[in-house]
């Protein structure tokens, strides 16, 4: 089991900071490894919904399907990747600070299939990748 957390602060206020990350159709925007996201599930979002995503990691595009887990607007946000090769459990914390947000990501989990042989690398990865996109997020969010 790896884990890694990622923290990014973003002079904006946390509810924007929060309903932003948490709408699939803005993934796309900051996330360089995500080529599409959707809701899946209908209703209002919340513990259980589900999230659709095709992604890029380590030169191999996968469909990953996300349930919700922890749903506090505009406090905390968790989800779960159950299929594809990663199995991963995501909680996305943000705090109000120094007139900013403090985004903190812990991911949480392992890998399977063609990724189980190269974990170690397929993790450190993925970290490298979150960290680029919580840069990525901050200058969008910023520049606004």
């Amino acid at each position: 089991m790896n884990t890694f957390t990622v923290t990014t602060f973003i002079k904006r206020p946390q509810q924007e900071v929060f309903e932003f990350t948490t709408n699939p159709a803005n993934a796309s925007q900051w996330q360089s490894g995500t080529k599409f996201a959707q809701w899946s599930s209908e209703g209002p979002v919340g513990v259980g919904s589900v999230y659709q995503s095709v992604r890029k990691l380590l030169g191999r595009e996968m469909k990953i399907d996300a349930e919700i887990t922890h749903w506090d607007s505009p406090n905390l946000w968790g989800a779960r990747i159950q299929n594809g090769s990663l199995k991963v459990e995501i909680t996305n914390q943000f705090e109000t600070q120094d007139g900013g947000t403090q985004m903190i990501q812990t991911f949480q989990g392992g890998a399977g299939g063609l990724f189980s042989i190269a974990e170690r690398l397929a993790v450190k990865q993925l970290q490298k990748q979150v960290e680029a996109d919580g840069q990525a997020l901050k200058t969008l969010l910023e520049s606004k």
